[in-house]
């Protein structure tokens, strides 16, 4: 079953070169990310950006704050095929230069570029150039107005439930101001963006923005951290709007490689229902103290073979014990229970080897690749069990049997133990 979105209306990012991403309308989400290299170095831009459409960014955005960044663009998007979005804050100038370059989109700062003039200067170029432009409103850059007090006290009582009301206040009004220009000069072709570093009021945010307006919503939480912190702030707050048909398109925010971001982006949608996956789905077990092999390396080294060797999105079960595996692998194209430093070997739910632990890995790998061959063939179908999976004897075939441990025929199970 389908999840439900919100309907807003669409736009559409690119050309006949790079293809065109649409944006809301009900069109997939988009997954974004931004490159971290200096615009003005061609070569370092143009390998990054490549880079990470490889990965899977479906639009990339790069950082255009001096006039020779903007004199780079030309040159990079003649050789990469993504769109690209330039990203402008406080230099209304640079945004008519990107548009010149022929760039797919613009993104403007209403916290930093806020004279109508200027952009009213913008709003004209791009409609000009069919070139859409994303309003995004930033926690961190919202320049408070003069009066704020009165106009936190205006919306204070429509957010008063919210733990952050009086700034969720601000950053609506920031952004129904900043709209009225666009509105003023018959200009639609917009997405909206309000991100915090706040969790909880990026998710209010974009929620009450959801129920003013039918612009596509770029969901995103800004300044997240590094990956092991901001993985965990982006997931919690991108996963409950898209949850609740919220978002069209998204960025995960890192202080580190970007791939890493379109990665856990990508990872996220799949899980969500609402992209196809790519390549292989992993799945382990959470280890415990029944381990009799190296679980842990394991699992890496079939994750990387499996990213190097296998484009369909068939399921991979690695689980180190029978205590959980057969249930948790029930669902796996393949699989390989472990023990006793053995692994027992399942092609969707039938036995086809009883290996040692040296040999785990190249077998798992062979009947993979085999079973990959098998489903372009159309001899086998991804998701569907030949029979259901039996449990192995846990004494017969991994020897982890509670007799064969108090008679000290296996030796106590420790990580990493050469």
């Amino acid at each position: 079953m389908s999840m439900h979105r919100e309907r807003t209306r669409r736009i559409r990012i690119g050309d006949e070169r790079t293809g065109i991403v649409e944006v809301g309308g009900g069109a997939p989400v988009a997954l974004q990310t931004m490159t971290t290299s200096f615009t003005h170095d061609v070569e370092a831009s143009v390998a990054e950006i490549n880079r990470l459409h490889a990965a899977g960014a479906d639009i990339v955005r790069v950082a255009v704050p001096e006039k020779k960044d903007t004199e780079a663009l030309p040159e990079i998007l003649s050789r990469t095929s993504v769109p690209i979005v330039a990203d402008v804050h406080f230099h209304f100038k640079r945004a008519l230069e990107a548009v010149e370059a022929g760039v797919h989109k613009i993104r403007l700062n209403p916290g930093n570029i806020s004279d109508r003039v200027q952009v009213e200067a913008v709003i004209d170029a791009c409609k000009d150039r069919g070139i859409p432009i994303r309003i995004g409103v930033n926690e961190g850059s919202i320049i408070e107005r003069r009066d704020k007090q009165v106009r936190a006290q205006e919306l204070g009582r429509f957010f008063s439930e919210h733990r952050h009301g009086q700034m969720l206040a601000l950053m609506i009004a920031k952004l129904e101001e900043y709209l009225d220009i666009f509105h003023a000069k018959d200009f639609h072709d917009l997405a909206i963006s309000a991100k915090s570093m706040d969790t909880m009021l990026t998710v209010d945010a974009y929620t009450e923005i959801a129920k003013r307006f039918d612009y596509p919503l770029h969901l995103g939480v800004t300044h997240a951290g590094p990956k092991e912190t901001g993985c965990i702030r982006s997931v919690v707050a991108l996963g409950s709007l898209l949850q609740q048909g919220i978002g069209d398109t998204i960025r995960i925010s890192y202080a580190s490689d970007p791939v890493h971001e379109v990665e856990d982006g990508a990872e996220m949608l799949c899980c969500l229902g609402l992209r196809e996956r790519k390549g292989a789905e992993l799945i382990a077990c959470p280890t415990c103290g029944r381990l009799q092999v190296d679980l842990f390396e394991l699992v890496q080294q079939v994750k990387r073979t499996l990213d190097q060797d296998v484009e369909l999105p068939m399921k991979v079960a690695v689980m180190g014990c029978v205590v959980n595996g057969p249930g948790e692998a029930e669902g796996a194209d393949v699989a390989v229970f472990a023990g006793d430093r053995r692994g027992i070997i399942y092609v969707q739910g039938e036995k086809v080897a009883n290996v040692p632990e040296e040999e785990i890995l190249d077998r798992l790998r062979a009947e993979c690749l085999d079973f990959q061959e098998k489903v372009r063939r159309g001899e086998a179908k991804l998701g569907e069990k030949k029979v259901d999976i039996v449990p192995p004897d846990p004494i017969g075939d991994l020897g982890s049997g509670i007799e064969k441990i108090r008679a000290g025929l296996v030796e106590k199970p420790t990580i990493g133990r050469t």
